[in-house]
Formats: C-alpha cells, sequence, structure tokens
C-alpha cells in the first residue's frame, strides 16, 4: 500500500463512493466530486490512483492472481484503416483543414510549423487556438480562430494540476470550478472552428480533416459529427505501450510486470481525466453536436477503441517508436518553426555574449512560478558557485526583478533557435516543455530540466538517458547545490558530446514533411477524391447515381442541367463506429482500457482465468461505474428523451454486475424493454424485423433508417439532423458549400467542365451496375454488423465503399 494512504482498500473505494454534487449544483461549479482521486476493486486488479501533494499522479497495483500473463509481443504492427490509399497518398487534393491546439507557446509552435508546409501543398490550414497567439499564427501566414481559454491561467493551473486532474488545493480555491468552464468554452471554441466564418474577414470555413492536440477535448466528437478525418497529434507519448509508463503517471507499487504495469498506466491516467471533464465532454456531444454521451465505460480509451491516426511529432532518436504501437502510429521528428531569420539582437545582448566565457541558459517558459524572488536567488547564487555566466529568461515566471549580479544578463523575448545556435550557449537549463527540449537538442545544447508538471518530467528522464543531460531536478526540490552540480554536469565534454551526436540525428529527422507525409497517409483518400475529378475533394454525394462530387463538379453539372443540387448531400467522408466491440482485451489488442475493465470486472476476469467456471462474487468496480454516470447525470430525464444510448448505459452496467441480479430483474422482462423504448420519440410499439433506410424526400441530413432494436445504438449524424441547431447547421454548410461551387466555376476552364461533363456522361452508363455494387456492399456491412443504423442510406453504403471498389478496379473511388 503506498505511504500515502495506508487504509485498506475497501475502505478507500467506499470513501471515494461517498461524495455526490447536490441537486442544485452545476456540472461545472461541483466539487464536490474527488476528481483527484480513482479507485477500483476487482477479481484480478486492485487499482488506486491519485494526485499527490507534490502534483504527480501517483498508482497503485496490486494484482490478485499469478495466473495473469505478460502482454504478448504483436505479431504485426498492421492495423486495419478506412479507405486510405497505399499506393498513391501523395496525390492528396486541396482540403480545409482546421489545427486545434490548447496548451503554450510551445504546444503551437510545432503545428504553426506544420500549418506552413500544409499551406505550401495547397491546402487552406486554420489555426484553433487561444487568442493570445493571434498575431504569432498570422504572422506565419496561417489563418487563426480564437476558441478562448488563458494560456496563462491555465499553466499556472497545470502547475498545480498536472495532466488536467486537479489536486486538493484547487478543489478547495475554486480553481476547479474555473477550469472547468474554460474547459468548456475551449471545447465550444474548437467545434465553432471547424464550421464558422472568419469573424474578420467573414470568409466562410467548412472543415474537411482535423489535426488536434488531445488536450483540446473536442476532437473526436468534432469529426464524428461532422464524418471527417481525424488525425491526432502530440509532443509526448500519449498511446499505450508496455515500453514505458505514461508521461504524467508515477508508478508508486505494482506487483505485475513491467510491461503490464506502464501499459494500465495509460488506462488509470484516461479514467481519471474522464473523471474530471467527462461531464463537460458529454454535455458537449448532446447539447451542441447532438451526438449520444458515453459512459465511462466507452468515454475513458474511446480515441483507442476507434484506431484514430497518431503522429507523434518528437523525434525517434529519443523516443524509438515502441514495438507494440501499430501502423496507426507514427513518430515523425520534431517539428521546427525558423524564427531566426529576421531576428536583430540588442546591442546590450551582443556586448553580454561577447564580454567572457559561452553563458548557460535558465529560463521556463510559459510556466507560472510561485515564487519568482526565491527562484531567482536559487539561479543567481547556483551559477555563481558553478563558475559560469547565464542569461536568464524573465517569461511568464517574472524572474529577476532583483539586483542583478555582473555574471547574469536577464532576457526578454528571444528566438531560441537563434540564442542556442552557433555556440552561443555552453548549455540550457529549463522547464522541459516539449519545444524547449526539441530546439536545444538540435542545436547540440546540453539540457537540465527543472520540471513542473505534464511531460516535462518524462523529457528530463529521457535527456538523462541519452546522456546529454543530468537527472531531471523536480522544481519544488530545486536548491542551490542541486542546480549548481547539474549546471556542472552539462557543462562537461562528456554531455556536450552526448548533445551533438543526438543533434545530428535529430537534423536527419526532417520532422516537418515526415509529419505531412503521416497525415496523408492516414487519410481516407479513396473516399475523399471526387469521382470525377480526383484532384479535387468530394463535398456532394448523390444517392441516385452513387456518386462522389467536388464543388466544381457539382455546380458544373447543375449549371449544365444534367442535375439539381437539392438531390445531393453533404458528403461524410469517415464514420466513427461508436459501438465497436472490443477483440481480446487481455493481450493489448483491444487498448489499455479494455485491459483495464476486464481486470477489474469479477464476471469477465473470471472467464478469462484457465480452469474458473464459477464467477466470482461481483465487485464493487460496477457499482463504481453506476455511481459515476449517475454524478454526471443531472438531467436524466430530459436526456432520456434525447438519447436512447443514455438510458442504455444505465440498463447495461446492471445487466453486467451479476447473474442473479439479472435473473430475479424487472430488467429481464422483454415486456418492460418494450415499455421502454416506447418512451423514446418516434418509436412504434413493435420492433421491425428488417430496418431499411427510407428514401429521403429531401436532401437532409435525418434520413436514417428506425431502430433495429432499443439496444441498437442511433449514431450521432441522425440525431444532429433531427434537431433544430442540427437542422440549421447543416442548411448552413449546404449553402457554404453551393458558395464554393460557384466560386470554382468562375475560376475554371472550359476546358475543365467539359472533361468534367465528359466523365459525368460516360459514368451514367455504369450507374446499374455501381448501384448494385453499393446494394451489396451495404448488404455485407450490415449482415456483418459493422454498419451502425442512424445513417442516411448513402452513408451506410460508404461504409463498403474501400472493399467494394477496390475488388471492381474502379480508379480514384473508395
Amino acid at each position: 500500500m503506498s505511504a500515502a494512504n495506508k487504509e485498506p482498500l475497501h475502505m478507500q473505494i467506499n470513501a471515494a463512493t461517498r461524495t455526490r454534487p447536490s441537486a442544485a449544483e452545476s456540472p461545472l461549479e461541483s466539487t464536490t466530486v474527488d476528481y483527484a482521486k480513482y479507485v477500483s476493486q476487482g477479481k484480478g486488479l486492485d487499482s488506486v490512483a491519485r494526485v499527490s501533494p507534490d502534483g504527480r499522479i501517483s498508482l497503485l497495483f496490486d494484482f490478485k492472481d499469478s495466473k495473469l500473463p505478460e502482454i504478448p509481443k504483436p505479431q504485426s504492427r498492421n492495423t486495419e484503416e478506412f479507405a486510405i490509399d497505399p499506393r498513391e497518398w501523395q496525390e492528396c487534393p486541396s482540403i480545409n483543414i482546421v489545427i486545434m491546439i490548447v496548451g503554450s507557446r510551445g504546444d503551437v509552435q510545432p503545428y504553426v510549423a506544420l500549418g506552413k508546409q500544409l499551406l505550401k501543398d495547397g491546402h487552406r490550414v486554420r489555426i484553433a487556438t487561444h487568442e493570445t497567439f493571434r498575431t504569432f499564427v498570422g504572422d506565419a501566414g496561417l489563418e487563426f480562430y480564437s476558441i478562448g481559454g488563458n494560456p496563462q491561467d491555465l499553466m499556472s493551473y497545470m502547475v498545480k494540476n498536472p495532466g488536467l486532474m486537479p489536486g486538493f488545493e484547487s478543489l478547495t480555491n475554486g480553481d476547479i470550478a474555473k477550469k472547468r468552464k474554460m474547459l468548456a468554452e475551449m471545447i465550444d471554441g474548437c467545434w465553432d472552428a471547424c464550421h464558422t466564418p472568419c469573424p474578420v474577414t467573414g470568409r466562410s470555413f467548412i472543415a474537411d480533416a482535423i489535426i488536434s492536440n488531445p488536450p483540446t477535448f473536442a476532437h473526436v466528437h468534432c469529426a464524428e459529427a461532422l464524418g471527417i478525418p481525424l488525425l491526432l497529434s502530440f509532443t509526448m507519448p500519449w498511446t499505450a505501450t508496455t515500453a514505458f509508463a505514461h508521461p504524467l503517471v508515477n508508478i508508486t507499487n505494482s506487483n505485475a510486470g513491467f510491461g503490464v504495469t506502464n501499459y494500465l498506466s495509460y488506462a488509470a491516467a484516461d479514467l481519471l481525466t474522464w473523471q474530471g471533464v467527462g461531464d463537460i465532454i458529454n454535455t458537449f456531444r448532446t447539447s451542441k453536436l447532438g451526438l449520444s454521451p458515453l459512459g465511462i465505460r466507452v468515454g475513458p480509451g474511446y480515441v483507442d477503441r476507434l484506431k484514430i491516426p497518431w503522429t507523434y511529432c518528437m523525434s525517434p532518436a529519443l523516443v524509438p517508436k515502441p514495438d507494440d504501437w501499430k501502423s496507426n502510429i507514427d513518430v515523425s521528428g520534431f517539428y521546427f518553426l525558423d524564427l531566426a531569420t529576421n531576428y536583430q539582437p540588442s546591442p546590450e545582448l551582443l556586448a553580454f555574449l561577447s564580454a567572457g566565457e559561452t553563458p548557460v541558459y535558465i529560463g521556463f517558459g510559459s510556466v507560472v512560478v510561485d515564487d519568482p524572488a526565491e527562484m531567482t536567488e536559487i539561479i543567481f547564487e547556483a551559477t555563481k558557485q558553478a563558475g559560469v555566466r547565464a542569461l536568464v529568461s524573465s517569461g511568464w515566471g517574472g524572474l529577476g526583478g532583483i539586483s542583478v549580479p555582473p555574471h547574469i544578463f536577464i532576457l526578454g523575448n528571444v528566438p531560441h533557435d537563434w540564442l542556442f545556435d552557433e555556440e552561443r550557449v555552453s548549455a540550457v537549463v529549463h522547464h522541459g516543455g516539449a519545444g524547449t527540449t526539441a530546439i536545444g537538442l538540435a542545436k547540440g545544447r546540453p539540457t537540465v530540466v527543472v520540471p513542473f508538471f505534464g511531460d516535462q518530467g518524462f523529457w528530463g528522464n529521457m535527456i538523462h538517458k541519452a546522456g546529454a543531460g543530468p537527472k531531471p531536478i523536480p522544481h519544488k526540490e530545486l536548491s542551490v547545490h542541486k542546480l549548481r552540480d547539474a549546471i556542472t554536469f552539462a557543462v562537461s565534454p562528456a554531455a556536450k558530446e552526448a548533445a551533438k551526436a543526438m543533434a545530428q540525428k535529430i537534423y536527419e529527422d526532417d520532422g516537418v514533411r515526415k509529419g505531412v507525409e503521416s497525415f496523408y497517409r492516414h487519410l481516407p483518400l479513396l473516399n475523399m477524391r471526387c469521382d470525377l475529378d480526383p484532384s479535387r475533394v468530394a463535398i456532394w454525394w448523390s444517392d441516385d447515381l452513387c456518386l462522389k462530387l467536388s464543388a466544381l463538379a457539382a455546380q458544373t453539372l447543375a449549371d449544365a442541367k444534367l442535375i439539381s443540387l437539392q438531390t445531393l448531400k453533404l458528403h461524410r467522408p469517415k464514420e466513427y463506429k461508436v459501438r465497436k466491440k472490443v477483440a481480446d482485451p487481455m493481450t493489448g489488442a483491444g487498448g489499455a482500457n479494455a485491459m483495464f475493465w476486464t481486470l477489474t470486472n469479477p464476471m469477465k476476469f473470471g472467464s478469462f482465468l484457465q480452469g474458473q467456471e464459477t464467477p466470482p462474487p461481483p465487485g464493487i468496480l460496477d457499482a463504481m461505474a453506476t455511481v459515476h454516470d449517475g454524478l454526471r447525470r443531472h438531467s436524466a430525464d430530459q436526456r432520456l428523451v434525447q438519447s436512447p444510448e443514455y438510458f442504455q448505459d444505465s440498463i447495461q452496467s446492471v445487466f453486467e454486475t451479476n447473474k442473479e441480479v439479472k435473473k430475479s430483474s424487472i430488467f429481464e422482462s422483454k415486456g418492460f424493454l418494450r415499455s421502454l423504448k416506447n418512451l423514446l420519440p418516434g418509436s412504434r410499439p413493435s420492433t421491425p424485423k428488417s430496418p431499411k433506410s427510407p428514401t429521403p424526400k429531401s436532401p437532409t441530413p435525418n434520413s436514417g433508417s428506425s431502430f433495429k432494436s432499443f439496444m441498437m445504438p442511433v449514431q450521432g449524424s441522425w440525431r444532429f439532423g433531427l434537431s433544430a441547431s442540427g437542422k440549421t447547421q447543416y442548411q448552413r454548410q449546404r449553402l457554404t458549400r453551393i458558395a464554393e461551387g460557384r466560386k470554382a466555376v468562375k475560376a475554371s476552364t472550359d476546358d475543365q467542365r467539359a472533361t468534367i461533363i465528359r466523365k459525368f456522361k460516360e459514368e451514367l452508363r455504369n450507374t446499374p451496375a455501381r448501384q448494385k455494387a453499393y446494394r451489396e456492399a451495404e448488404e455485407r456491412a450490415t449482415h456483418s454488423g459493422s454498419v451502425d443504423y442512424g445513417h442516411s442510406k448513402a452513408l451506410s453504403l460508404d461504409q463498403g465503399k474501400s472493399l467494394t471498389r477496390q475488388k471492381a478496379g474502379w480508379v480514384g473511388a473508395a
């Protein structure tokens, strides 16, 4: 048991279930939920995850059975991805890309570099981030959209609460309510960034694809609502692996193998994060997007279940790609933005640099330091004792402010790619932010990391492992003698040689170019290209003709009176299987969260163990899950009407708790299930035996089929069109796309339009064969259970496009 809490585990579990918000409390303002602690108990695993007083996530795993095997090594790195083009992935049509970023300047800067390269490739790029970075993004030539949120307040909060999980102080001083309101604002802002015209220029915008870092939280939900591809990208590992633990997690005790423990640390971090933000996300899904809410069994690890592609912008020289990361995950290299080209240093800085020995650099970037005066005194004295001169950056931490000794120069805003280059500094001391780490190593500078929160300690450990710096010094442990000794190590010949070797490897990565290529490789390009002009992105779908059409193609055909725009629907190139079943959870194939739930679910783990015939008595995890869901559902009656899945999850959790309960429960009654189904709007007393999608009378997104049964999930695209706001939004998107078509026609040539008309007439002759192929693909997908009801007929057919058209040899189709 951890030293932080020596209570028996069952007492800790009971304590964790005692707190719940009152009926009068808003989900954003409630402080009675113990966000800083998650406890679970099951036949295979007891676990306690908490945010400790020093701001780290402490994790304890107590495995109950020695029969639990180590996770087997993967037989293959391949994973199935929908409609990717393995041969001509470079042929990506020009698309609208929104890049969502939450964080500091160091988090935003790499994606500005990525956005500039995408812009060079002919795409339209919108950076959606905090207002603070409007000028920075605009100066790079990229479009900007403000999602709200104050990154300085965010950094101050993160120092106390790493990884978005609040500590005790924040639970008592009001920080948590402020942070959750800020998070809700940023999530809404990310959604608006996908479809809202530029507030400054009025230029319309609809995203064709999303690139996002994980802390935006809105990413996958926006992609699901719009039916567009998503690429997640981050500067630190966020995907479960046996190679190392989650960067935010400190494993205090585990009696399991190294790999299993590391792997499950990601599930624990997901659960703690979901406990803090899950209700905000569900409110966003249901009220803003018209999507079904996600329960605690689905919400954590949702991205992993859907096999969303990832591009990690970190150097494989520093963090090699783990063997258990599949083909949907790439490690591209660092993204660097050249800021030094037009920089002119001040005469005072140049004079200091030339006045003596090469100085070290010390700065903590966007981190807000609790006691700047004390930190400044430590820096001044440690550098004096180490016998080095130093450039000290004030940053957001406000360093300086006291009498400055001769061996110190206080810096303002100086580009790191200039300052760290050409031997201007001998070593760097910083907080361990990914951006500062990357440029320091790229310029061959030995590095001392003083981590404050998040991934900073992870980078400090990686640097030390590579020999390019000493062990990281947590900021609360920083002292004169520790900093002195660390600087002495950093300026040693051994550290300089290791840093120089690392710089050469990073130079060879060419991270931005590989990041762009990774984006293209994971796009469902076979379902994004226009059938008549594959060089253009398809934005329309014709039910009657089974054709994907670009803005130019659709408007050209409409002008020629060959089709009517009123018969077209907005094309959705990527669908997300919300209720996707998990296969082989104990092998790692189903993700860390699937393994975690199997270990802590008594019935599932009992069936997993060899020779276990009788299910063990029910554990407490299912009860915890039910309680957790209850904490979030303050408007249950209203959400029941809005979403059948919302009530379904509650029923299902009761079903799974205990066989004896299930046998005697009224929930087992077919009549009761029918009565529940009859509460839903638009439902009928009897369940249709063979559901079919009705032919839509108008091009609206609510042309989904009826329920196959009460337990069949309904996808968000169906419900998005049923809501008043969803219909309004859909019509706005249609008008925007029509305007794009008219603009494209004006910019086109006579030959381009004539070619489109000729190809269209050729395709008309193949319409019956195309329709038959799509029907057969839909039937196969339906019988195999891969199509979720609630999609329109065209959207269901889309899910069979890749297989059907590749077999038929049709070029440029999905």
